[in-house]
């Protein structure tokens, strides 16, 4: 839209707007990777673990640290034609029998597994917050409780993040693997950092 009010023509620059683009996005990640070389790490073991499951045609599977199971549902999705004497209508046949679409099993387990993190940790707060009988509501990572009761729930997400993330969380899932896909070898997990997780308990900004 700027470049349009600036009498750009879009149609015409296209090509070098998806190439800029792309070297923005590439720039941007590999800066990402080194400031954040832990959360890198960790996300390319997530990838490849992943990788490494897909290519046995098998779904991406894991438990949240809450025991929630969880199998990813993509798979290659085969759109057939019902003809009718009104129209044809297209249906997607969405069978677990079909085979698994490895991309997406791929790119998408590393993000659903922070996700699922995360609405752990949500779960974990908000039973904390019934058990002190107090209110709470969420969407996603958004929190929400009383005035009166805020100072309360900031203890109880803090205590609730330090005891979610004490736990030896990709050891545990590179255990769960090995014993669902035991004819798979899985790299190593990746080094745990410096972070004392007792700073979040002062860490003002950590959840606002």
């Amino acid at each position: 839209e700027k470049l349009e009010e600036k009498g750009y023509d879009i149609d015409e620059i296209e090509s070098e707007i998806n190439t800029s683009c792309g070297y923005l996005a590439s720039l941007t990640m590999e800066v990402m990777g080194q400031k954040f070389k832990g959360a890198r790490d960790t996300m390319d073991w997530l990838t490849a673990c992943a990788r490494l499951i897909a290519a046995q045609g098998q779904p991406v599977a894991f438990i949240s640290p809450i025991g929630v199971p969880v199998v990813q549902p993509y798979r290659q999705k085969r759109p057939f034609t019902v003809v009718t004497l009104l129209q044809n209508v297209v249906l997607t046949n969405d069978s677990d029998m079909l085979p698994v679409h490895r991309q997406r099993q791929v790119s998408a387990f590393p993000p659903n597994y922070v996700h699922s993190l995360d609405s752990s940790h949500m779960i974990l707060t908000a039973i904390e917050m019934q058990k002190r009988e107090l209110y709470f509501s969420a969407v996603h990572d958004s929190y929400w409780t009383h005035p009166c009761d805020i100072e309360e729930m900031n203890a109880i997400l803090r205590e609730s993040f330090i005891n979610l993330y004490n736990q030896p969380l990709l050891q545990d899932l590179k255990k769960m693997w090995e014993l669902r896909y035991p004819s798979i070898i899985f790299p190593d997990c990746p080094e745990l950092g410096d972070l004392d997780l007792d700073d979040v308990r002062s860490a003002p900004y950590f959840f606002q």
